[in-house]
């Protein structure tokens, strides 16, 4: 699992900064480009997909693990009815950011995932390309990917209603690259911008998600995150010069290398997205 100082890397710059360059809502993954070529309304798009895949009510109480600043839960509590809907960071300025917000329906705890014992059980739950950070590299080459995915979705399962759905999204591993620039640069981004976290492969989730979670749908969006990481790379860029004043040339130049690398890595398939929609197996052997 990231460690909190790794997740602070990742998420705890200025809010602001993220601001500037991701969508109005703040949605730090992919968007849904079927119908449209705007990204705000991609985003929305995307919420809308995993609202069904957990088959959400306005009844349901939800779990949103890995909730980021909150956009999702807004979403939940203030345009799909949604009563309660409780959020998991590890990130001290996303839990921040959720508290400042003040949303009406909202709970949030900055904790560790493992640790977290809630009173209740949920209808519902949601995580957003969170999973990329329960396993770590080191863990991964030590073979323990699989058992470290199949203890988070245990506690899942354990935090659920019988009944219950689980929408999943996550980039995954595709092919290896060919060219030698081209793994340094993944590399370089897994150290930079993403230290502890690694992208699971397909077949670790499936192998891992089976004692507990029943795979209803599954969906690969991988061009769609091509175009969400270009959106951002053409946000960032045409606030260069306010970036570079306000936080320094060299945040902007890593971003810059970061987007790039990954609108690279999608187009070239070595990295694609997926949607999973999964159903609790209520009696698990």
């Amino acid at each position: 699992m990231s460690s909190r100082a790794d997740i602070a890397v990742s998420y705890d710059l200025d809010p602001e900064f993220f601001r500037l360059w991701l969508d109005s809502r703040m949605n730090y993954t992919c968007g849904v480009f079927d119908d449209t070529d705007d990204l705000d309304t991609a985003q929305v798009a995307k919420l809308a997909v995993l609202h069904d895949f957990a088959h959400i009510a306005p009844q349901s109480r939800v779990l949103d693990i890995g909730c980021g600043w909150g956009n999702n839960l807004a979403y939940l509590t203030q345009e799909r009815g949604v009563a309660e809907a409780h959020g998991i960071t590890l990130s001290e300025a996303q839990y921040e950011e959720i508290l400042r917000r003040d949303l009406p329906g909202v709970t949030v705890s900055c904790i560790d995932f493992r640790d977290f014992a809630p009173s209740d059980t949920f209808d519902a739950v949601q995580s957003i390309c969170m999973i990329e950070h329960v396993c770590t590299p080191e863990e991964a080459r030590a073979g323990h990917a699989v058992a470290r995915y199949r203890d988070y979705f245990h506690k899942a399962w354990q935090w659920t209603s019988p009944g219950a759905y689980f929408a999943l999204q996550t980039g995954l591993r595709d092919r290896l690259p060919r060219r030698p620039e081209d793994a340094r640069e993944l590399s370089w981004l897994g150290r930079t911008i993403f230290p502890g976290g690694m992208t699971p492969r397909a077949e670790d989730i499936i192998m891992a998600v089976g004692p507990y979670w029943e795979v209803m749908q599954l969906r690969t969006r991988r061009e769609d995150y091509q175009r969400t990481t270009t959106h951002w790379r053409n946000r960032l860029r045409a606030n260069e010069e306010h970036i570079s004043d306000r936080w320094g040339r060299e945040l902007f130049d890593t971003y810059d290398r970061y987007l790039t690398c990954c609108i690279n890595s999608f187009a070239r398939r070595h990295m694609t997205l997926s949607q999973w929609c999964l159903r609790r197996v209520d009696d698990p052997e």
